[in-house]
């Protein structure tokens, strides 16, 4: 296992909003000593997305010697998607895109009690925005330079979320860590 974060050590994640492109969801990300904190409101008229996310990786994490990443999580039910965004390896051609090229996948938590989630780098799906990107593009595990946990209205296919709630919102992520 490779420790990205955990416990106290989610230094420098924050919350980025729905606000960010005209919603009204709120919410906040506290570090504790069990892991990050996300506690907010989600609003799905505007926006519908509340999400915590690293801060910039520099340099970026080389993970090429893992599978994925693990996630151990308290997320009560509801399906989150992760999002790893990696440093251009294509001349800065992906910094131009508006919203920025994202890997996502989509994943559900136990409705009770901790979940541990393994996300295999291969199931790793492009998209910007929340929309799948048709062009046949690699995941690089050794330019990983942020990560972000959303809980959208929208799925990792541009659908809709069926595990979307509106309302109150409660995260604890307690652990990211990278598998052989």
């Amino acid at each position: 296992m490779i420790p990205i974060a955990s416990g106290d050590g989610f230094i420098g994640w924050h919350a980025l909003n729905d606000t960010v492109m005209g919603g009204r969801s709120q919410g906040n990300c506290r570090i504790a000593s069990t892991g990050l904190e996300f506690e907010g409101t989600l609003v799905e008229e505007g926006g519908g997305f509340i999400s915590c996310r690293s801060p910039l990786f520099s340099p970026p994490l080389d993970l090429s010697s893992c599978e994925g990443l693990e996630l151990e999580l308290l997320g009560a039910g509801r399906r989150f998607k992760l999002a790893v965004a990696c440093a251009d390896g294509l001349a800065g051609l992906t910094n131009l895109i508006p919203g920025g090229l994202r890997w996502v996948i989509e994943f559900a938590t136990e409705p009770e009690g901790p979940s541990l989630v393994r996300i295999p780098f291969a199931d790793l799906r492009a998209s910007v925005r929340a929309k799948p990107v048709g062009l046949p593009l690699n995941f690089d595990p050794s330019r990983i330079n942020r990560l972000q946990l959303l809980h959208s209205r929208f799925a990792d296919d541009g659908g809709l979320n069926a595990g979307f709630r509106a309302g109150p919102i409660y995260l604890q992520l307690r652990a990211v860590r990278g598998y052989p």
